[in-house]
């Protein structure tokens, strides 16, 4: 089930949404002092007041903080599993709990007002703003669950205000939808302060894994992907045939330019299902699951061949036409890679590289064959282009 309009409050990065789910979820003793503090005052609403409204009133609010109680404990069993599309509709459940349980908070008030029970009045509506301090603190991350419970909370007690026949009741009711604005003003400041820093603490743990030329993987993030496989997988090393002296002729900017082409065109040649990452100057990783035994090989050599072919496809820079080759090494791995068997696969997959530049670049070694697999020769236009 979709929601257009909450959609816009989603944050669009999965990874910093789910932290801020998950603080949501941590307010499990706040949730509960609430609940507890809710459903006693109702209830002695109740017995004090001798009223079925009150009576129907207090069995809903023990619904449903029951209800948001068993749902935050049930977010934490199983928090781990969850898909980004999990996440978000676990928002969406803390948002339509605490609205629920605003409205229940709500109605106790109505009834108080609409039977001029100043003493009930005062206990609901103290009820009612212990309830909003405690959502501004726990749950300001996500100004859209703020407003709606605060709303659904506030207004049958502005409700009843303007049905009284006082004038003070009026200008209470009126008060309150200043309350209102004022709460949605710090959720947002809040929630805005708050999702910077998660951005900022992000982009500090991507600067770290990431190169900033290529925005592709950095060495400590392929090494860190390479621990993470499991199953069979492919480790293909790629190194440049040509690209210094397009550097050193065209200025490094235009080296730059062709250096951020090459990482696109991996990235499209490894799919969804892999990863190429920059190892360092011109030489590249890619990282891909392929099927096991002899087939698993045979995936391997066809990747590697495919990313010999398309990098060896002539470049623009700035309206400069120049080709360049490269040279392949390719290594399968089905065991779970830990310490010195990681260093062990990288050392196969360079003495295939090693062995395939030997063979005069345009080809893809695999680690364990008789013989390169050389991809059409395109080499002499790079030496064409390097010379022009």
């Amino acid at each position: 089930m979709r929601f257009p309009v909450l959609s816009r409050f989603l944050h669009p990065d999965p990874r910093i949404r789910r932290e801020l789910v998950e603080l949501l979820y941590t307010s499990l003793p706040q949730v509960m002092a609430i609940g507890v503090t809710s459903v006693t005052g109702a209830l002695a609403l109740t017995l004090l007041g001798d009223d079925p409204g009150y009576a129907v009133i207090t069995f809903f609010i023990l619904v449903t903080a029951t209800a948001r109680v068993f749902s935050l404990m049930r977010y934490k069993a199983r928090a781990a599993r969850f898909t980004d599309a999990d996440v978000v509709r676990w928002e969406r459940l803390y948002g339509a709990g605490a609205t629920a349980f605003g409205l229940a908070l709500g109605a106790l008030s109505f009834r108080a007002l609409q039977l001029g029970d100043a003493p009930g009045a005062w206990i609901a509506f103290g009820l009612s703003m212990s309830y909003c301090v405690g959502m501004v603190s726990r749950a300001a991350i996500r100004p859209w669950i703020i407003l709606t419970a605060a709303a659904a909370l506030l207004m049958p007690t502005m409700i009843a205000g303007l049905m009284r026949p006082e004038l003070a009741y009026k200008i209470g009711a009126g008060m309150l939808v200043l309350f209102w604005l004022t709460l949605r003003e710090a959720s947002k400041h809040l929630s805005a302060a708050f999702t910077e820093r998660l951005e900022a603490k992000h982009r500090l743990a991507r600067q770290a894994t990431h190169d900033f030329l290529t925005d592709l993987p950095n060495r400590a993030g392929f090494l860190q992907a390479l621990s993470d496989m499991a199953g069979n997988f492919t480790v293909v090393a790629i190194d440049l045939d040509g690209f210094k002296p397009i550097n050193d002729r065209h200025g490094h900017h235009t080296g730059d330019d062709l250096l951020r082409q090459v990482a696109e065109r991996l990235t499209t040649c490894v799919g969804a299902d892999g990863i190429a990452a920059r190892f360092g100057g011109d030489e590249f990783m890619l990282l891909k699951p392929v099927t096991s035994a002899e087939q698993g090989r045979d995936e391997a050599l066809a990747l590697a061949r495919k990313a010999v072919f398309d990098l060896s496809m002539p470049y623009l820079l700035a309206d400069l036409p120049v080709c360049i080759g490269a040279s392949a090494g390719i290594a399968v791995s089905h065991a779970a890679l830990t310490g010195g068997n990681t260093a062990q696969l990288l050392e196969r997959v360079d003495r295939a590289l090693y062995v395939a530049k030997r063979a005069g670049g345009g080809c893809a070694w695999a680690d364990g064959d008789i013989e390169p697999s050389c991809c059409p020769r395109i080499a002499p236009l790079a030496k064409d282009s390097a010379a022009a």
